[in-house]
């Protein structure tokens, strides 16, 4: 399996919710199909804050990224924050993100981006060993945190 990208597009609405509902349900995140519906639009009509891109063969894809932009003086410019990555379950643990990653990361930076940040949970060993590999690095004396409106 091939670690190709796609940024999606507004025709790719549906392979990309189907995606995100299935990942949002293997994490236990509720949410209908309406919202899911309204979150992605922006990202497949060309917003400035974000981008998702399908991943493995447009017209079947085996997952998706999402990465969303923002700003950060300390950091020198524009940063990033992957705020999704969902590969199906039976495709996991065979390089396939990390690949991903690996071509992503480059593009990323030539395009401007100073900084990727992410989210792991503290019990995914195998996602903390890919990212450490990658060069993510936990920021020491920072924790994130969250205020939802």
């Amino acid at each position: 399996m091939s670690a190709k990208l796609h940024l999606a597009k507004p025709d790719d609405i549906e392979k990309l919710l189907s995606l995100v509902m299935r990942y949002h349900a293997f994490e236990g995140i509720e949410r209908t199909e309406e919202q899911e519906r309204a979150a992605l639009q922006p990202l497949l009509e060309g917003t400035p804050h974000g981008v998702a891109y399908l991943i493995g063969p447009r017209t079947s894809p085996v997952g998706y990224i999402v990465i969303s932009f923002g700003y950060s003086v300390e950091l020198g410019g524009i940063d990033g924050f992957i705020d999704e990555f969902f590969i199906r379950e039976r495709l996991r643990g065979r390089g396939l993100g990390g690949e991903v990653l690996r071509t992503l990361l480059p593009a990323l930076a030539e395009n401007g981006l100073m900084a990727l940040h992410l989210e792991v949970s503290s019990e995914n060993e195998s996602a903390r060993r890919l990212y450490g590999r990658l060069g993510f690095q936990p920021r020491d004396s920072f924790h994130l945190m969250t205020r939802s409106f």
